[in-house]
């Protein structure tokens, strides 16, 4: 499963997933069921999201470091400051929590299997990879980072 490391954009995953949920929602039911406060709980979480994705980008710009998850051996600084002293994997995050504002929406419990696949395909296929890559250019730096911060949240 090593050809798949690192292969297919994480946005493209999400999105991919994101049918998928909507698919089995169709085959389950075929009508929205959300009502109000699913509508505000999607518009709250879509707005942490974008912060969170919008302040991970920030803290690369400033940096000065490359933002490309299939290159991560490129990296010249190991960013540890602003949301990456929460997670070390904001931008997944983000994306994650749009999976999930995708599930409120669709209201279906069957639809939780994206937000699940998510975690589980970005953690082997992309975020193990990166970690590999930066322990090898940041070596006891990162893995002090990776003892205190974690992976998701």
């Amino acid at each position: 499963m090593q050809i798949l490391e690192a292969r297919i954009p994480a946005p493209l995953v999400a999105a991919l997933l994101a049918i998928g949920m909507w698919l089995l929602f169709y085959a389950e039911s075929g009508y929205d069921t959300s009502g109000p406060w699913q509508s505000a709980a999607a518009t709250a979480i879509s707005l942490l999201s974008g912060a969170v994705a919008l302040a991970a980008f920030a803290e690369f710009l400033r940096a000065r470091t490359t933002i490309d998850p299939f290159k991560p051996e490129r990296a010249s600084t190991l960013v540890t400051r602003g949301v990456y002293r929460l997670t070390r994997n904001p931008m997944y995050v983000s994306l994650l929590l749009l999976l999930l504002v995708h599930a409120i929406h669709l209201w279906s419990p069957p639809a939780l299997a994206g937000p699940v696949a998510f975690v589980a395909y970005v953690t082997r296929f992309q975020i193990i990879p990166e970690e590999r890559a930066l322990e090898a250019k940041f070596g006891a730096e990162f893995c002090e980072y990776k003892r205190r911060v974690r992976r998701w949240l």
